[in-house]
């Protein structure tokens, strides 16, 4: 019976994470929209609409304020600001030394750390948490009997799978970016299937706020 609660307790973070990463990919598209004038990219992953930092904190909230218990919306806005920053901050950090790029620099705004989160993000981040607490912790109970049925164990199967693959696809296919930028050649079979499947010119198309950092 535990682990039969372990397991579906896994299952929801894993829809938390799904659904986090989807609005948070609306949202960013919503922006660039209006700052820009029209769509641009704002895929983390190669495949679907998906932006897996928003996923994460998501996740985050999910864990923290649920062993928090609290209805405080003033306590919440200034613990999932700092859990949101912290968030953004590791995400850009280690993108940044896994591959040499980053998505996001905050370096413009007053009150930014390192340009990878910044006071006015934080406040976002905040503003999300208790939008969380209003909109989704009221609903986590339909969720949390869904994951119960059969044909919802066999979906989150398949789409595991899906992401499993999706993210280790865009992880190797950017670490071969970075080598193509330092001119190493195709040393494998796989290599060469990444620069003829994913090359530079679909990479930045896919992922077009990404930069490399000098």
């Amino acid at each position: 019976m535990e682990k039969r609660k372990v397991l579906e307790k896994w299952m929801v973070l894993f829809w938390l994470f799904i659904l986090g990463s989807v609005i948070g990919y609306v949202f960013e598209m919503t922006v660039v929209l209006f700052q820009k004038g029209h769509f641009e990219s704002r895929q983390g992953l190669i495949y679907g609409p998906f932006t897996p930092v928003y996923g994460i904190g998501m996740v985050i909230y999910y864990l923290i304020l649920d062993s928090m218990n609290t209805d405080n919306k003033i306590e919440i806005f200034f613990v999932t600001m700092i859990l949101g920053g912290i968030t953004e901050y590791l995400c850009s950090f280690i993108q940044e030394k896994a591959f040499g790029t980053i998505s996001w620099d905050y370096s413009y705004l007053h009150f930014h750390l390192n340009g990878r989160t910044s006071l006015l993000h934080c406040t976002y981040w905040g503003i999300a948490g208790v939008l969380y607490k209003i909109c989704i912790v009221p609903r986590l109970g339909k969720l949390q009997k869904m994951v119960q049925q059969k044909s919802l164990k066999i979906l989150t199967t398949l789409v595991l799978i899906f992401m499993v693959f999706n993210i280790t696809i865009s992880c190797v296919a950017a670490e071969r970016q970075t080598q193509r930028r330092k001119n190493m050649r195709p040393e494998n079979e796989l290599d060469i299937f990444l620069d003829t499947h994913y090359p530079d010119e679909y990479l930045n198309r896919v992922f077009a706020n990404k930069k490399e950092k000098f």
